[in-house]
């Protein structure tokens, strides 16, 4: 019988995933499910299972860090809300992948590629995946996820205007919609591009180009209006020499 793990940093799409797989594939012995890399390196040592399904983008190892460190015999199939290039890449070198969020038609066709082949993917191969994703995405962040009931909500970085925190929760502002993460602002700075992203106070990080100006005040500290948000955002004057050239 054939064995996997599933690897997602969230519950959500872990079980999700994990009913599809029972109704579209009965024979597949799901033996665990990870939260993290840590864990799933672990419990692949343990149960040497023959495929482990693992998300990309989690805290700590990332999914791309794991598979380097698998056995080679085990298949691996990544679970990704990577870019196109990411998707294609994983394609060309016979590494299958799941776009999320993951439909049956998807599945179903890596379900049959694993059921058609035994072939682990060449280790070499996946190293030179894992850099071409790493050095194509600079190892930021590419996209969040935002969970509202079962529904799960891929929002791309490049359409973010600022973050703020609140409370447990950050909320995501973009264009024309918010959303809620429980992701917190110091996580979230250190997985952006600094270059692309500022922390500007305590609780709030703006995209850079989307400030359309920065008027200061008798006290050092700026005012932002943006090009694509009402809001206006104060920075605390730790952050006010990131202004100054402006």
């Amino acid at each position: 019988m054939t064995t996997a793990i599933l690897v997602d940093d969230e519950e959500n799409p872990l079980r999700y995933l994990q009913r599809r797989l029972k109704q579209l594939w009965p024979e597949l012995n799901i033996v665990a499910t990870a939260l993290n890399g840590r864990t799933a390196l672990q419990l692949s040592k343990e149960l040497q299972p023959d495929i482990v399904f693992l998300d990309i983008q989690m805290p700590g190892l990332s999914g791309l860090q794991v598979a380097e460190m698998l056995d080679p015999e085990i298949r691996v199939v990544f679970v990704t809300a990577y870019d196109e290039f990411a998707v294609k890449a994983f394609e060309t070198a016979a590494v299958d992948y799941l776009l999320k969020p993951v439909d049956d038609a998807r599945l179903n066709l890596t379900i049959s590629r694993l059921q058609e082949s035994t072939t682990a993917p060449d280790d070499e191969v996946l190293k030179k995946i894992v850099r071409d994703v790493t050095e194509h995405t600079g190892g930021f962040l590419q996209w969040l996820r935002s969970q509202k009931g079962e529904t799960t909500q891929l929002i791309p970085i490049e359409s973010v205007v600022f973050f703020r925190s609140e409370d447990k929760y950050t909320t995501v502002a973009t264009s024309s919609e918010d959303h809620l993460i429980r992701t917190s602002i110091r996580e979230l700075e250190s997985q952006l591009d600094p270059n692309a992203f500022w922390r500007v106070n305590r609780g709030v990080i703006v995209r850079v180009s989307d400030i359309a100006s920065a008027d200061r005040d008798i006290r050092g500290r700026y005012t932002l209006k943006l090009r694509s948000r009402p809001e206006q955002l104060r920075t605390s004057p730790k952050y006010s020499h990131l202004f100054k050239a402006m």
